[in-house]
């Protein structure tokens, strides 16, 4: 058994951001043909779909418990809009009965949505409700759609309306770094990528005035935010003392409508997770910016070739390097998902 520096051990933390594909989910996603691109690594990584395997993996953490949240791709990345819909309901099912049948196990799940309908998708989120469904993984984009046009203007209403938390994921492909290439090399794509694609979504979310339309609206960011907490300072001068000075007056229609607060309100209303690969500094450096009642406990697991045991031993080691309290780490690992486990329509500002 792994202990917590600090406690005696993990004494029920609650893991607020694991993947996993349902039995029937994975069986039928085996048949999309344009999924088969990554099955080679699913397939490779059993805690994903194999529960005996992802139980013995778990124990070896005393206590440690797992929310879930829907496995990549996302639904729209791999089907047109009607099977994506249906991708959507059968992992919420299977979600909604990995819950009922192992609560020790899993006290909660996050559903997903398919995006591309909007009247389907508001169907989808009133059915994952009755579920069970603590709130709603969403990536960052939709098939290259910025999560903040208007398209999805509808969703984001039903979703607020919920009171429940968003879980931003991010989604970034091969794309290439630079004009001249076909594709990314190194797999820069993923390793800095993803952190990218999160800030840049971010961005848009804030900027776009979607907190001042939905004041009370949480979203919990994967990876501790990607580079806001980094780059605060930057983000303080840029994006707010300095908006429009690089900006020609003709590209106008780029820049901001009056926001009703200060740019970094708007950043610091975000959630980060612990998601880190058991960096420290990037902890401390996350804890800082967001606050501690804003960052939850979270591995990615089971994404690493331990199957998933590296990246919870990594994290919760972070946890002792940073020079973490008991009730600190008490509060990112339980009290913070079980208070966003609940619908909240208070604002954050």
């Amino acid at each position: 058994m792994t202990l917590v520096p600090g406690l005696k051990e993990v004494s029920s933390l609650i893991d607020g951001w694991t993947h996993i594909f349902p039995e029937e989910y994975f069986e039928k996603i085996k048949s999309v043909s344009s999924a088969s691109g990554p099955l080679k690594r699913w397939v490779s990584l059993k805690p994903l779909f194999d529960l005996n395997e992802r139980f013995r993996l778990m124990d070896k953490f005393g206590g440690y418990q797992q929310v879930l949240t829907p496995s990549m791709p996302a639904f729209d990345e791999i089907a047109d809009a009607q099977e994506a819909t249906a991708l959507a309901r059968l992992m919420n099912d299977g979600l909604a009965k990995l819950v009922q049948l192992f609560p020790d196990r899993f006290p909660y799940f996050v559903a997903g949505i398919a995006m591309t309908n909007e009247n389907a998708a508001v169907v989808e989120i009133e059915r994952a409700i009755q579920l069970g469904a603590i709130g709603f993984q969403l990536p960052t984009h939709v098939r290259g759609t910025a999560l903040d046009h208007e398209r999805f203007s509808g969703i984001w209403a039903a979703l607020a309306a919920t009171g429940r938390p968003i879980w931003l994921h991010p989604i970034k492909g091969p794309t290439p770094d630079y004009p001249t290439e076909e594709k990314s090399k190194f797999e820069i794509w993923w390793c800095f990528g993803w952190p990218y694609e999160s800030t840049v979504a971010m961005s848009r979310l804030a900027l776009s005035g979607l907190f001042d339309r939905h004041p009370h609206l949480r979203i919990i960011t994967h990876h501790m935010g990607g580079m806001i907490p980094f780059f605060s300072g930057r983000i303080e001068q840029g994006l707010g003392l300095e908006m429009g000075a690089r900006t020609p007056p003709s590209d106008a229609h780029l820049l901001p409508n009056d926001l009703k607060h200060p740019i970094s309100k708007y950043f610091k209303a975000f959630y980060g997770d612990t998601s880190l690969s058991g960096a420290a500094g990037a902890l401390r450096c996350g804890i800082d910016f967001f606050g501690l009642d804003h960052v939850v406990f979270a591995t990615d697991f089971p994404f690493d070739a331990e199957g998933g045991s590296y990246l919870v031993r990594e994290t919760l080691r972070s946890f002792d390097t940073a020079g973490m309290s008991q009730d600190q780490i008490w509060t990112i690992g339980n009290r913070n998902i079980h208070a966003l486990s609940k619908p909240s329509f208070a604002s954050q500002f």
